[in-house]
């Protein structure tokens, strides 16, 4: 049985704050290009191509007109980096023809983008934007299944749920923090349930007693 909403937006709002995740940067097209090189990769190796990749390349215009070969070294650390140069070229180069350069703030528009899903599409929105946005990923997925909050099996469905259950102000900000979280207390295998600070509003916890 799922806890009520008025736990689940409580237990949200604990988590966000013990968790907290800030952005270094909001400039959206940094953002979009940042969570592409995210994909499949460590949040250590994103940050490290991320700062490489921009060092030498500062705008859509200058990435339109790269060779992938001139991108491989930069973001060699992100893995994939064949695949992910092609397409962050591929997204510079629609960027400038079609939006002047500049990032589009709706999530239609940047679905169409070539490798942004939902996901990635809701982060640009949120933290680019400012505008509320929730995007799901595995920690948001698994976590609030685990939790209680929700019975899904897809991360759309979860995004569909979430957004029914928590208010906007927490779309957000609840993504990084779930994935701290996930890193460092609700781990997929072996959570520390023990030190979790709301295993007293956790389904799988009061399960597992």
């Amino acid at each position: 049985m799922m806890i009520s909403k008025d736990l689940v937006i409580k237990t949200a709002r604990k988590i966000i704050e013990l968790f907290p995740r800030r952005h270094s940067d909001t400039d959206p097209f940094k953002v979009l290009i940042s969570t592409v090189l995210s994909q499949r990769t460590r949040d250590e190796n994103t940050e490290v191509s991320t700062k490489e990749l921009f060092s030498k390349f500062k705008s859509p215009w200058e990435l339109s007109k790269a060779d992938p070969h001139d991108i491989y070294h930069l973001i060699r650390a992100a893995g994939m980096y064949r695949q992910k140069a092609q397409r962050i070229i591929k997204i510079s180069k629609i960027l400038v023809k079609e939006y002047d350069g500049r990032v589009p703030s709706n999530l239609s528009d940047l679905l169409k983008l070539p490798g942004v899903g939902r996901k990635t599409a809701n982060i640009v929105l949120f933290v680019g934007f400012g505008i509320p946005a929730l995007a799901v990923d595995t920690h948001v997925h698994r976590i609030s299944n685990r939790l209680g909050w929700i019975k899904t099996t897809t991360p759309e469905a979860t995004e569909k749920e979430l957004t029914k259950i928590l208010p906007k102000d927490l779309w957000g900000p609840i993504n990084g923090s779930m994935v701290e979280f996930g890193r460092k207390i609700c781990k997929p295998i072996n959570p520390f349930c023990q030190k979790c600070p709301v295993s007293e509003f956790c389904e799988y916890f009061k399960e597992k007693r």
